[in-house]
């Protein structure tokens, strides 16, 4: 009895809409390409490479485009006989501290015979290894860290890119590339650090509807067989994609869901209700994993958000979020966290894509801030936020989104008159 057999009617090859797919070409973002390639210009010169600073919200292109362009410069580069090109590529999710980085770095270099432990050294040490092993290595070595935003010490941000300035190296020449979903992490770095890693910056807007589609047709193309696609599902999926941020991994992310609703339902085509039916399924799940990450205080600030935005009172800027944010802490009975630490969630909500930023420039007297809006379903958030709404009490905002005749829901705030 055969139980699996091979389904290629809807796609030709599914796995050009996973998230490790490297295109042939990269669409939608040829000035920041140029930028970028312009600022690896000297590492084919045989110069000092440029240390760079990529940001933006997640799913713009940041890492794609690195990938891509670093893929290029190790092909070209190898044409040349005065240039050894090395690329270290380490994920800083997980990697929290300058320690756990420079021991990864140390390994990434060394032989597996030869891997050095990641606990129990001074760090001091631990830089002299790495010194050591970037001069074996010598040549031109570029690392690259992604989700840079993760480290909460600045320490191998600074010696890294002046590793060579400071006589710590002799034979290598080191260029560091940091890339970060967080807008405030670069404003939160020291004018050292800030002087250094971000010698060459390059911000990556969001992905507009046009962008998008250009994005899904070129992968729609090796995906789907030929005529799989109705007409209206890259626009639908690319329309989505422009509200929730511009970001091009959910755009693809929804292609493959309508197909693989559509494969699922044994259709021949893919179609605009798949599309729709598709995205909310992939909300579901996105909010749900999102929130349901999010630590006590987490959830006790996108409250306090959520219900000032229903109020109309969004966008709103994080001193003005704070009020009610003390407010629900005293009524869980937690110490609010430190304005720093609470602007620290906001910016952690906004990079999970629930919670949108924008940053205001008032001149000279207002200065530069950032207000902060809800970008989510409301129905969907309070269903992933049962537990802080039982705990913090139903705010008279959200209580027509509350079944009163439930008698297990949760008594109804009174006296937010202060906030």
């Amino acid at each position: 009895m055969v139980l699996f057999e091979r389904d290629n009617e809807i796609y030709r090859d599914r796995d050009a809409l996973r998230e490790d797919y490297q295109p042939e070409e990269l669409v939608g973002r040829d000035e920041e390409l140029q930028t970028y390639q312009a600022a690896l210009q000297p590492v084919i010169n045989g110069e000092q490479p440029n240390n760079i600073f990529l940001y933006g919200k997640t799913g713009v292109g940041k890492t794609a485009a690195t990938r891509y362009l670093l893929a290029h410069l190790r092909e070209d580069a190898a044409q040349y006989d005065d240039i050894d090109l090395t690329v270290i590529f380490l994920n800083c999710d997980g990697l929290t501290s300058s320690y756990q980085i420079a021991t990864r770095l140390v390994n990434d270099l060394r032989s597996e015979a030869n891997q050095i432990s990641t606990t129990g050294y001074p760090l001091a040490s631990v830089y002299e290894m790495l010194w050591e092993d970037l001069d074996t290595c010598g040549g031109t070595v570029l690392v690259v860290l992604d989700e840079i935003d993760h480290v909460n010490d600045d320490s191998i941000l600074y010696q890294l890119p002046r590793a060579r300035a400071n006589d710590d190296l002799q034979d290598a020449k080191i260029g560091l590339i940091g890339i970060s979903n967080d807008f405030s992490f670069r404003d939160d770095l020291s004018p050292k650090v800030k002087s250094s890693l971000c010698e060459q910056e390059i911000h990556f807007p969001a992905y507009n509807a046009e962008n998008l589609r250009a994005i899904l047709e070129q992968r729609g193309e090796v995906a789907f067989h030929d005529d799989v696609l109705s007409d209206e599902v890259i626009p639908l999926c690319a329309a989505y994609g422009a509200k929730d941020a511009g970001d091009a991994r959910q755009s693809i992310d929804l292609l493959m869901k309508a197909g693989d609703l559509a494969r699922d339902e044994e259709t021949d085509t893919v179609t605009e209700e798949h599309v729709r039916r598709g995205r909310r399924a992939l909300e579901r799940g996105r909010i749900k994993e999102g929130i349901n990450g999010l630590t006590e205080h987490g959830h006790l600030v996108l409250y306090a958000l959520l219900t000032l935005d229903l109020e109309g009172e969004a966008p709103v800027r994080s001193r003005d979020v704070r009020p009610r944010y003390t407010r629900f802490a005293e009524l869980a009975n937690r110490d609010p966290l430190v304005p720093r630490r609470m602007r620290d969630h906001l910016s952690e909500l906004a990079m999970l894509g629930i919670v949108s930023v924008t940053e205001r420039n008032e001149g000279r007297r207002g200065g530069t801030y950032r207000e902060y809006a809800l970008d989510m379903d409301v129905e969907l958030i309070l269903s992933a936020m049962v537990e802080t709404v039982e705990l913090v009490g139903v705010h008279d905002s959200i209580s027509p989104y509350v079944d009163s005749d439930d008698d297990d829901a949760a008594p109804t705030l009174q006296d937010f008159s202060n906030v």
